[in-house]
Formats: C-alpha cells, structure tokens, sequence
C-alpha cells in the first residue's frame, strides 16, 4: 500500500479495494516497507523500532487475521496428493524482524520438504535494507531451498542463481519491462520452471525464463 503510516486513515481504504478487486482468489501477502512506515529499512510491530503504525495494523487485521496468523510471518505446506514430493513457502516479515522471527525462520527452514520457496518483499541485493534482509539470508543459506522470490523493486529480474524479483505487478516501473505476473511451472522431471506473462499477449518472456531443481541448482 501506498499510505502515510502514522496519521492513519489510508490504509483501511486502500486494502478494502484491494480485496474487492482480489475476489475469491487465495492470497497469502508478503509484508514489505510500505506496511510499516514506508522507509526501506523500517521496522515495525512490537518489538521494532518504529512500533506499531496503522499501516502495519491494518496489514494485521486486513490480511493477516483472515488466514488465522497473529505474525505478519508465517509458512503454509502443500504436498502432492500421491506422496511424491512436498513442499514449504516461507513469508518472511523482513521489516518487523526480531529474535521471535529469527528463531521460527532457523525452526521453519530446518524442517525437511522436497521444496522450499522463500518470500520476502525486499530483495538481497536491497542498499540499505531492513534488519530482516540480511538476518534472514544469514538463516537461510543455512539450508536448502529451492527459490528465494521478492519484490520491493518495480521491475522483474533473475536477481540471483535462485533469486526472482516479481515487482511488475501494477506499482510505476523503473525499467522498460512491461507488466505482468510469474508464472510458476512444476515439470514433469520435477524441476521448477519460472516464465514471466506480458498481461497484454499472455505470452511468456522467453529471454527470461529458467528452471531449478528442487534444491535450488539451475535445470537444463
């Protein structure tokens, strides 16, 4: 969202459009900076230095709330109905980190799934980022896993051997790339194919697409 954090009264409006538009489809949000108090290396909720703002309340109640989390972090488990293979995807609350999050991440990331996805707002590469960014890579590349997938910057990049930027969603682009969403494949060899959709053609960015494995290592 897009709202001044502390005189309140922007939030509320700005998400109740975003879940009219959204409709029934699922959405599991990702916090970033603009749910705390804008600034990239804000860092909201209880135990931050920039508190509780009402951005970051609305967040809560708005979003949060509705899929029973009391912490903007939080991980869900799908799993193949055959036992074949199972997977985990990680949200990471990298502007509300604390030594709670810590523990639940280095907790959450030791657990053993044939696929790990990671999903945080800011990417590593962020200058000057939140305390969450670089405590959370610290925890992670403790452990396999087979994508880190984040935004924060308005463009869409292979930012890393197993790092995408998906920031082409709708806010102002900072580059010639056109909107758009990722598109998320599971092959039949079991590798992960990324594409990114043009939202005019529907067609994918073949210069852009690439594969992992399941442990992250790139797939032919």
């Amino acid at each position: 969202m897009f709202a001044t954090p502390q005189t309140g009264g922007q939030a509320q409006p700005q998400l109740d459009l975003y879940l009219q538009a959204r409709g029934s489809y699922p959405t599991f949000p990702a916090m970033g900076n603009h749910e705390c108090t804008g600034n990239t290396n804000s860092n909201c909720g209880a135990n931050g230095a920039d508190g509780i703002t009402d951005n970051y309340t609305q967040f809560m109640n708005g979003l949060m709330q509705p899929l029973g989390n009391t912490t903007p972090y939080y991980s869900i488990n799908v799993n193949a109905t055959t036992g074949a293979w199972t997977a985990k995807f990680v949200f990471v609350a990298a502007n509300a980190w604390d030594s709670t999050q810590a523990s639940w991440l280095q907790a959450t990331m030791g657990q053993t799934t044939t696929y790990t996805f990671v999903i945080r707002h800011e990417s590593s590469e962020t200058s000057g980022g939140p305390p969450g960014e670089s405590g959370s890579d610290s925890i992670i590349s403790q452990f396999p896993y087979t994508l880190l997938i984040v935004g924060h910057t308005h463009t869409y990049e292979k930012s890393g051997p197993r790092e995408v930027i998906v920031g082409n969603g709708g806010a102002p682009l900072t580059s010639s790339v056109n909107y758009g969403f990722g598109l998320v494949t599971q092959r039949t060899d079991g590798a992960i194919q990324f594409d990114m959709i043009d939202y005019q053609t529907l067609q994918p960015d073949t210069s852009f697409r690439f594969a992992v494995n399941p442990d992250g290592s790139p797939a032919p």
